[in-house]
């Protein structure tokens, strides 16, 4: 019970301090929506267009904004001091850490349906398979928020781990298959999309909103939590290598 209490403490201290300042709600919202207002205004689409681009919009507003949360939360309280203060608490070091990240995978999963629900009043969603969306979206979100994870231990400023971060996340709108086709990248690239958790994610996403995807959905799933696990062990290794060892 007391571990439960320990875990309640942090998430909400995090929400409190963290988790609705401007940074946050400006690369969770504002950039994938300016983004999606830039694809229109390119390809002179009309709303007709929205299931098509929607998977990508769900993607890219789940990936930015939970890579910005930790990227504020964790490195902020690395450079204070406060973040190894908190390493000494009597709590499992498992437990901690999924503290630390469960407000992030939170907001970024809210985050997935503001494009959803303007989705709802402007075009027929009547198609999408929810239940085959819901479980797409958490995984995304758990996955994108361990690799924020990995790259705000990595780092000692919040600039880093924004540029690091951009690092990863501005090839992933081109090679996962948010907005482009992978058949369609060269082929030297086609390895490296698959390399991406993203890109699994992203084909869940397609499947479930217009039932289009390449990969079967049970392989997206397994695969996208194989890196969900393996990115979180990193982080803990990184963890324990730095301030526990």
């Amino acid at each position: 019970m007391k571990t439960w209490i320990a875990f309640w403490n942090i998430l909400l201290k995090d929400i409190r301090t963290y988790y609705l300042k401007p940074p946050n709600i400006s690369w969770g919202l504002v950039f994938p929506l300016a983004w999606a207002g830039m694809f229109f205004i390119k390809s002179g689409t009309g709303l007709e267009s929205i299931p098509r681009v929607l998977p990508g919009l769900v993607a890219v507003s789940v990936l930015f904004g939970t890579t910005s949360m930790l990227a504020v939360t964790v490195t902020f309280e690395k450079k204070n001091r406060s973040f190894e203060r908190l390493l000494l608490a009597p709590v499992a070091f498992e437990i901690l850490l999924l503290a630390k990240t469960s407000g992030a995978i939170v907001f970024g999963t809210a985050n997935a349906f503001v494009p959803i629900v303007m989705a709802l009043f402007l075009s027929d969603l009547s198609q999408v398979s929810w239940s085959a969306l819901l479980p797409a979206v958490l995984l995304i979100a758990i996955a994108s928020t361990f690799l924020g994870l990995f790259i705000a231990v990595a780092v000692s400023e919040v600039f880093e781990a924004q540029t690091f971060s951009n690092f990863f996340r501005f090839p992933m709108i081109f090679l996962c298959g948010l907005f482009f086709p992978i058949a369609s990248l060269p082929v030297f690239l086609k390895p490296l999309s698959y390399a991406l958790p993203l890109t699994y994610g992203a084909d869940m996403l397609h499947g479930a909103v217009h039932g289009e995807h390449f990969i079967p959905y049970a392989l997206d799933f397994s695969i996208l939590s194989m890196f969900c696990i393996a990115l979180f062990a990193a982080s803990l290794w990184n963890i324990r290598r730095k301030w526990i060892v």
